[in-house]
């Protein structure tokens, strides 16, 4: 089950809600998801895989490129795609255009924010991407839970009879590594400003347990004072902050680098896992 659309629609909120624990990171940045992220919800007797995948966007970068294609390489050989609809903006060509990759008359339409959104913005959403002819159309709130449940009772209908492909404790096969390197990416995304973020990206070089080094690229010198933060502030809540996310007893040592133009360069998109 794979959940598709625009930036910030709130793909990777809902499969959180649905696995009932964080399992990919959010930010109000768009494009905050770079790769692909499985989460699994166990049920009565049931066990559905999603994978929630990058907002398809217009691409102005190599990076850029690379997500676009995880995201639509993602709508394949899976047993329902959910097309994710912004219902507080208008259905525009964007939502249009990752309509048109996917098989939408087999896709469900999933119009989120419905918390957010007023009664008449919900009906108008719900009206515009009527011309869809989806298979099923559900308004939910992946904030409060809302209409989710009816969203999982509909996907369960669908699912073929099959084995359980992970145990009941697993909820997520993220490397821990990998995770520890986005929950860093996460923090950075909440307290950096205008295009930083997205020149930003994170890995874990070190992990001999319970100390982890991560290292932080940026792509210009002058970027690097502004992510350790006047006296080194800015970095050391940002460690704090992820450490409080970690195993107790964990020590993250955060080091920021300059690697020119990464974005840019496939040889470090490959090395970044992109």
């Amino acid at each position: 089950m794979t959940f598709v659309g625009r930036p910030n629609v709130g793909k990777s909120t809902l499969l959180n809600a649905i696995c009932g624990q964080k399992v990919s990171i959010v930010s109000n940045k768009p494009q905050t998801t770079r790769t692909r992220v499985r989460g699994v919800h166990h049920g009565d007797n049931a066990q559905i895989v999603f994978v929630d995948t990058p907002g398809i966007h217009k691409p102005v970068t190599a990076l850029g490129e690379r997500v676009n294609a995880t995201a639509l390489d993602s709508v394949k050989d899976v047993d329902v795609v959910c097309l994710l609809i912004d219902a507080c903006k208008p259905f525009g060509r964007g939502d249009q255009w990752v309509a048109d990759h996917i098989d939408v008359r087999n896709a469900f339409v999933v119009v989120n924010k419905s918390d957010r959104a007023t009664r008449e913005q919900m009906i108008a959403q719900l009206q515009a991407t009527s011309v869809l002819q989806a298979a099923e159309y559900f308004p939910v709130s992946a904030r409060t839970g809302e209409g989710v449940p009816e969203l999982l009772a509909a996907l369960l209908a669908k699912m073929p009879e099959g084995p359980a492909y992970y145990p009941p404790e697993m909820i997520s096969d993220n490397e821990e590594a990998q995770w520890v390197a986005e929950l860093v990416r996460e923090q950075l995304l909440a307290v950096l400003k205008d295009e930083l973020p997205y020149s930003v990206a994170t890995r874990v070089t070190e992990w001999e347990w319970p100390k982890v080094r991560c290292e932080i690229l940026v792509e210009r010198e002058s970027q690097k004072g502004m992510v350790i933060g006047k006296g080194g502030e800015l970095l050391k809540a940002v460690g704090q902050k992820v450490r409080a996310q970690m195993a107790p007893g964990a020590y993250i040592e955060l080091h920021v680098v300059v690697d020119k133009d990464w974005q840019q360069r496939p040889d470090r998109l490959e090395r970044l896992g992109y």
